[in-house]
């Protein structure tokens, strides 16, 4: 997103319910909120419902925002917590899905590729909501464990712990094959 004083400006005048604002922050951010529920809830469909859910809560708490943490951060916990909560209402795990709008280099065993990203993804559609957002945000996203814990409101010795756990796991279920079969 933009740099911190325009930021500043776009909330304000969202804050005032101007409508090009509006529009502006949710097209500067629409693609990473809509790639990070992707991840999370691995349903294109659902991701969206979960991206426009994650807007309306991030409009009706922006009055609320008080700007001691970035904007993207405040959104990233916002979009997660709400992709956990669909999760947890669907009473299932998605696939996580690979974002299709990143450039990847394409090497010449293409199919070995393709298996070990598809393996992956199984993989990490076992894992529990909690350790696989953790996996995601740092693996994927980049984050540092601060930044994760807050997001999802824990400390960073939990997100080192989820994290471990996570790839422990994710681990176990690639040298074991079949996912399903555990």
């Amino acid at each position: 997103m933009a740099d911190d004083a325009v930021t500043r400006e776009l909330l304000a005048a969202c804050r005032r319910g101007d409508p090009r604002a509006i529009e502006t922050l949710v097209r500067l951010t629409q693609r990473r909120v809509y790639n990070l529920a992707l991840r999370i809830v691995g349903d294109r469909y659902e991701a969206e419902d979960v991206a426009q859910e994650a807007y309306l809560r991030m409009f009706r708490g922006l009055a609320g925002f008080r700007e001691e943490a970035r904007f993207e951060t405040w959104m990233h916990r916002i979009v997660t917590n709400t992709a956990i909560n669909h999760l947890r209402r669907r009473g299932r795990f998605g696939e996580l899905l690979v974002d299709e709008t990143r450039d990847v280099p394409v090497p010449d065993r293409a199919e070995g590729l393709a298996a070990s990203r598809d393996a992956l993804e199984r993989g990490l559609a076992v894992l529990p909501p909690g350790q696989r957002v953790v996996i995601v945000l740092k693996d994927v996203y980049g984050l540092s464990h601060k930044e994760i814990g807050e997001e999802l409101g824990i400390e960073e010795g939990a997100v080192k712990v989820r994290l471990h756990r996570a790839r422990k796991r994710l681990r176990e279920v690639l040298e074991e094959g079949d996912p399903d079969e555990m």
